[in-house]
């Protein structure tokens, strides 16, 4: 025999069992299909309406079974086909502020004596002193009162009511909780009347339905008129069973068979011992029913959730980390994202608060910022600053004395202006080797500095300047300012077109000065001509300062000083003519490390170009980034170039290297400031021989003296130690920090010892000490402060700012400092105003409190216009009941609660679907499920869900791949049965 069912020759069909018989084989279809075993269609359990598969709400067939599912209001019981009434009251007191009775299929709320229930149907109001229209609890209305243009009232119902003919009253139909009926509803024009499944009969108060007694059923089917003859017809139906009968016995699906009635169970159930009894399979037993983190077992079901940090994805088993960086503002600076959580991280010279928010540190106020002198906080940083007389030291916190020049140095480079004049145009440039200085003020503005000033405290000069050799000069130098002005051109410093310098033509030199010092201003402003009907101009003006230093060589017999002087002063006059010419016609050029530079350009010039940064700048992973100390901007080639051997640089965005003192070419490429002018070997003996902290000398590095008794040096390099002060001594010589001084009290953080008066004083508000014994307290980032004095960590800082962003249709509101704890003693008031014909929808995601609060803080909803009190409503948020004042109604004011901190998001919804969102965010299971909680928390599918919600015609944006994707299916099922009622009112 040739078994065709194992080799796969037989012609059953899919739906059907191959069965192997001698010389031949048979198909049976399998249970729940019908047919001849090649041909098998699926048995539509439902589609008989008075059986409905045994189910007493809906039926749903699904291949080879089926499954029965309750209308809203209800739960699936333990055999599967019934519905029992869903108790809202025992979630959260159905949401009522007061009472809740639970009613078949639904609940209503109920207040106390001497309260009303408001409009919302939730909360209760107390009036002590009777109200006007609906103010008034007699208004009349028994669900919702609204106010007529006229001062009268209208009445309005729930949705599933109806209006009664007197106005006032509400009826009931089988559109709310299925009319109060367990089983089959019907609207008359009485109201609604309850029927039963054929299984079940109606109980007396005409809702609740029964299973029927065997024996009734029995004695209704045969009119049984004795015990004796319904005992026969059981023992004859017993020997032969038939579907047909009480469904054979069977909880789920019956089918005949030639040895009796075979019973068998929908997907989720089990068939017991028995053959006829089916019983919920606790799918979560078993591999944790394929969920990744949690499984809920439910009455033929059961739900996977997941962990925090996560999300649950369409499959409704797998747990993927929710990528918070991917929202907008979850982090200020960058954001770090890890399995079921993230991390956020600050820049450098910021500090984190508020849990995601970045702050400037105050550097200056961490011991002065350790500066020897004046300390001056910028964004991100700070600098040293020093006092006139001194200079800062190499470290960039010291102040040492000014030395005015090097005795065995070399004289530095001087600034040359040369002008000629070329085929009858005059054209100048300024060569700058040394001592240059390139300051970007803004945009359209720079400053240029060239040489050293005989008076530097004027210059104010920002860096450190190769010190001249120590010649002697005779007599004060020559200054003379200039002001030029430029028509139609900006003040970009660009290098100079190659074309331009190719121009042939005999030069004639006419002036050719050696000058001691050049500051240069170019700004830019646009300047309209007063009572004329024109275009703003571009005006470039040029500010000029030049000193000539005299020499005593140059004095003879024929020419004293005063002649020499005159001399000096007419050439430096007529090469600023030359200059004043050459600037005019746009040929005025400045030299450095070898490129000419334009100093202004016409718009049309200054795009040619098309350079994407500022001069000192190139571009780097599409950011524009200052080229850094050791290296010079080469407008030539547009690149960070490293200082050659010889040359320093210990400036950003400078457009040439400054000429080591030794000025003899050797050392190493890319030195960063004049201790690495010395070559690679003496590099490395200073790097290692830098004084240790609790050390210092002369210069930062060795030999090195230790800190005396009663004074400190946390850093490396220095050329003083920190006294104690208040005659503190430390308890030995070399000490590292303030904490080594021997003080009379030890403070405890939150606290900084005073040296005056030998006490710990509480940290000020707005600053914090997280440490033990320090002698200063840290200033908060950023703008934030402390809620009080004597704080002790940085996460007692808070920014006082109410956060939020309102926009036309939808928007955000966020407590200060959110999602970090709001700072007491702050209110924070929004106005909403929506556009005409729509109502203010307000999702509060988020809000934690403390457990015990004793500071009164409140939320407030305020209709424009100050009402009197009218009660309070309370939300139960976690573990802790917390009371909202509500001052009139809900329409266009929102203020957020002073305490932890909150976070809520708010739709503009046009009112015809006033009854429809009503409906939906009074449903408690909306937010009984984690995954739906999940989805008001998750910003992406907040914005989806009111970007619908605000524009209907905007679901068709959305595919029903992306929809499936976006939300868990339970949630899609939620909306579309509240959806579909509202839509489809009537049968």
């Amino acid at each position: 025999d040739v078994d065709e069912c194992a080799e796969g020759t037989d012609d059953c069909h899919i739906d059907a069992i191959c069965q192997n018989t001698p010389k031949s084989y048979k198909c049976i279809c399998k249970p729940g299909y019908k047919g001849e075993g090649k041909q098998c269609e699926d048995i539509d359990e439902c589609e008989n309406d008075f059986y409905n598969g045994g189910c007493v709400h809906e039926c749903i067939n699904i291949p080879g079974n089926y499954r029965c599912t309750c209308y809203d209001g209800f739960m699936l019981a333990h055999d599967g086909h019934n519905c029992l009434d869903v108790d809202e009251c025992q979630d959260n007191n159905g949401g009522c502020q007061q009472i809740c009775v639970n009613t078949m299929g639904s609940y209503e709320c109920q207040c106390k004596e001497g309260f009303f229930l408001s409009d919302n149907q939730h909360t209760c109001i107390h009036r002590s002193i009777e109200g006007m229209n609906c103010m008034n609890k007699d208004h009349g209305c028994a669900h919702i009162c609204r106010e007529t243009p006229k001062g009268g009232v209208a009445c309005e119902c729930r949705p599933g009511f109806e209006l009664a003919k007197n106005q006032k009253d509400c009826k009931l139909t089988c559109n709310y909780g299925n009319g109060g009926c367990q089983h089959t509803c019907d609207d008359t024009d009485t109201g609604p009347v309850c029927g039963c499944h054929q299984k079940y009969a109606l109980h007396s108060d005409g809702r609740t339905c029964i299973e029927k007694d065997e024996a009734a059923i029995e004695s209704s089917e045969y009119n049984a008129t004795s015990v004796a003859d319904v005992d026969k017809r059981v023992k004859r139906r017993l020997l032969m069973e038939t579907c047909a009968v009480n469904n054979g016995g069977c909880d789920r699906t019956c089918k005949d068979t030639a040895t009796g009635v075979r019973c068998s169970c929908p997907v989720g159930f089990t068939l017991q011992p028995d053959g006829k009894t089916c019983k919920d399979i606790d799918e979560c037993l078993v591999n944790n029913g394929g969920c990744d983190h949690f499984c809920r077992n439910t009455v033929g079901s059961f739900e996977c959730s997941c962990q925090k940090g996560y999300k649950l994805l369409t499959d409704e088993r797998t747990c993927q980390d929710i990528d918070e960086c991917s929202f907008e503002r979850t982090c200020d600076h960058t954001c770090i994202n890890y399995p079921g959580s993230f991390e956020c991280l600050c820049h450098k010279g910021y500090t984190l608060y508020g849990l995601t928010h970045c702050g400037d540190i105050d550097e200056c106020s961490i011991s002065n910022g350790s500066c020897d002198d004046g300390c001056l906080n910028t964004m991100g940083s700070y600098e040293c600053v020093c006092p006139p007389g001194k200079k800062l030291h190499w470290n960039k916190k010291d102040c040492v004395e000014m030395v005015k020049c090097l005795p065995n140095a070399k004289p530095a480079p001087k600034a040359q202006l040369v002008c000629s004049k070329t085929g009858g145009i005059e054209s100048c440039f300024l060569s700058c080797p040394s001592n240059a200085l390139f300051v970007p003020d803004s945009e359209n503005s720079y400053t240029l500095s060239c040489g050293i000033p005989v008076q530097q405290a004027k210059a104010q000069q920002k860096r450190n300047a190769t010190l001249p050799s120590c010649a002697d000069s005779l007599a004060p130098p020559i200054k003379q300012k200039a002001r030029f002005k430029i028509k139609d051109a900006k003040c970009h410093l660009r290098p100079r077109s190659k074309e331009k310098t190719k121009d042939s033509g005999k030069q004639a030199v006419l002036d050719n000065c050696q000058v001691t010092f050049v500051n240069l201003k170019c700004d830019s402003s646009k300047k309209k001509r007063r009572g004329r009907k024109s275009p703003s101009k571009e005006v470039s003006h040029i500010t000029t300062e030049f000193e000539v230093e005299m020499k005593s060589e140059e004095v003879s017999d024929t020419c004293n000083i005063d002649c020499v002087r005159k001399r000096m002063e007419q050439k430096l006059q007529t090469a600023i003519k030359t200059l004043r010419k050459s600037i005019n016609k746009q040929q005025f050029y400045i030299q450095f490390s070898g490129t000419e530079y334009e100093v202004a350009q016409k718009p049309a010039k200054a795009t040619e170009g098309h350079e994407a940064c500022s001069t000192g700048q190139v571009l780097q992973d599409g950011k524009c980034v200052t080229c850094s100390t050791g290296t010079f901007y080469s407008g030539e080639h547009n690149q960070c170039v490293p200082c050659s051997p010889g040359t320093y640089q210990d400036t950003e965005g400078q457009l040439t290297c400054e000429p080591c003192p030794s000025n003899d070419g050797q050392g190493v490429a890319g030195a960063r400031n004049v201790s690495e002018c010395g070559g690679k070997f003496n590099l490395i003996i200073k790097e290692l021989g830098q004084c240790s902290p609790g050390h210092y000398s002369s210069d930062g590095f060795k030999p090195c003296r230790v800190c005396p008794l009663g004074t400190y040096q946390p850093e490396p390099g220095r050329t003083l130690c920190f006294p104690c002060g208040g005659g503190l001594v430390t308890k030995y010589e070399g000490a590292v920090s303030f904490q080594d001084c021997e003080t009379k009290v030890h403070c405890s953080p939150g606290h900084y010892y005073n040296s005056t008066t030998h006490r710990c004083i509480r940290c000020p508000v707005g600053t914090y000490q997280p440490e033990f014994g320090q002698n200063y307290c840290i200033t908060c980032p950023g703008n934030t402060s402390t809620d009080f004095d004597g704080s002790t960590n940085v996460t007692h800082c808070k920014n006082q700012h109410c956060g939020g962003e309102l926009g036309d249709y939808t928007g955000y509101i966020e407590s200060p400092n959110y999602p970090g704890d709001y700072p007491a003693n702050v209110e924070c008031i929004w106005n909403i105003n929506p556009p005409p014909k729509r109502r203010i929808l307000i999702v509060v995601p988020e809000i934690f409190l403390p457990i015990e609060d004793e500071c009164g803080d409140v939320l407030v909803m305020r209709k424009s216009g100050k009402l009197p009190d009218m009660g309070y409503i309370k939300i139960y948020c976690k573990l802790t009941e917390w009371k909202v004042h509500i001052e009139g109604t809900t329409r266009s004011g929102y203020y957020p609660p002073k305490g932890c901190h909150s976070h809520s998001t708010d739709l503009y919804f046009a009112e015809d679907y006033q009854q429809l969102i009503e409906d939906i965010v009074r449903d408690g299971r909306l937010y009984a499920s984690e995954n739906h909680q999940e989805i008001l928390k998750d910003k992406k599918l907040i914005k989806a869900l009111f970007d619908v919600l605000a524009h209907p015609q905007n679901y068709f944006k959305y595919t029903a791949q992306e929809s499936k994707e976006m939300f868990p299916r339970s949630f899609i099922k939620l909306l579309r049965s509240k959806v579909s009622r509202f839509l489809r009112p009537y049968k």
